[in-house]
């Protein structure tokens, strides 16, 4: 039971990266929602899972607001963190997820999502990359997948951004994204065979390698709506990353639980979503089987994670102060 005094204390070191969970769970009601078309699969899923992920991300503006109000010199020692500061374009991620997610059930509201999570993600990309190029306290070690939070995350915007506004913008946000995923890609690859593993805390971050590709490819489709080339380069280097870190699960099984694991969830549901569009364009057997198996998979996480976070949360594992 926490104690009254207790409160402000969890409340001060509540941290930016519990939104990385909404993408988690957006990617999941989106890809289920796929599903329900492509597939033909027989249950509802898509709809419970996407407000539910409206009630978990209001829930967290809430208590990131309150923790704004009580510990404004906390938010900003995470706003200067080398790695903490990318994750504050989650939240604009969050809401170009949700557009995705309400994209044809509620155009309306997914425009007004759209628009506010496009400019948003627009300023904490210019902030960051600022921070990047203008920086005195940056070294090589602090670079990890995360990075590509809020650059990368630019390459989301053209799914649901070529129903709402001219396709030029969605082409510049696509551009953004892809050219300095390259970039940061070679620094994060450099980083990991020439210098120390990344830490425990941190390792899970490898899973957004898969993410920049798959989303890429699935922004790519939006924007051209042909599988050409291109689109196949970036479908099958995300497989193949997916097949890489795979290989390797007994690296991750061993690591304690962190809020990181999230980091699981949303690059998974890229895959997979990416898979239901290459085999609604192909309708060949093997991407027919493996949505079903990434699908599967993909909840598999996301419900496990789910109890693990409220199991860590009862026994007070998150939300304190970092040794």
């Amino acid at each position: 039971m926490i104690e009254r005094s207790e409160r402000p204390a969890r409340l001060e070191h509540f941290p930016i990266s519990w939104f990385a969970m909404v993408m988690g769970l957006a990617g999941l009601a989106i890809a289920w929602s796929r599903a329900e078309v492509i597939l033909k699969v027989p249950v509802s899923v898509g709809g419970y899972a996407l407000y539910a992920t409206v009630a978990v991300f209001a829930v967290l503006l809430l208590l990131y607001a309150g923790k704004l109000i009580r510990h404004p010199d906390q938010v900003a020692k995470e706003f200067g963190h080398p790695i903490k500061l990318n994750f504050f374009p989650t939240v604009s991620i969050g809401l170009i997820l949700l557009s995705i997610g309400f994209l044809h059930s509620r155009p309306d509201l997914s425009r007004y999502l759209w628009m506010i999570g496009a400019s948003l993600h627009l300023l904490f990309t210019l902030y960051v990359m600022s921070a990047w190029i203008n920086h005195g306290k940056f070294e090589i070690h602090h670079i990890n997948p995360a990075w590509f939070i809020p650059v990368v995350g630019n390459i989301l915007v053209p799914i649901a951004g070529v129903h709402h506004a001219s396709p030029e913008i969605s082409w510049f946000f696509f551009s953004i994204g892809l050219v300095f995923w390259l970039v940061l890609m070679t620094i994060i690859f450099y980083r990991m065979i020439f210098h120390d593993p990344l830490p425990a805390r941190l390792t899970p971050t490898l899973f957004i390698l898969i993410a920049p590709p798959a989303a890429g490819f699935i922004a790519y489709m939006a924007l051209t709506g042909t599988l050409d080339g291109f689109a196949r380069i970036l479908y099958y280097a995300a497989l193949f990353l997916t097949l890489m870190l795979v290989s390797q699960i007994r690296r991750f099984y061993k690591v304690p639980f962190f809020l990181s694991w999230w980091a699981y969830s949303f690059p998974m549901a890229a895959i997979t979503i990416a898979t239901l569009v290459i085999y609604s364009r192909t309708e060949l057997l093997f991407f027919w089987g493996l949505s079903f198996v990434l699908l599967a998979v993909l909840s598999l996480i996301v419900a496990f994670l789910v109890v693990r976070t409220a199991f860590a949360i009862s026994r007070q594992e998150i939300c304190v102060e970092e040794g």
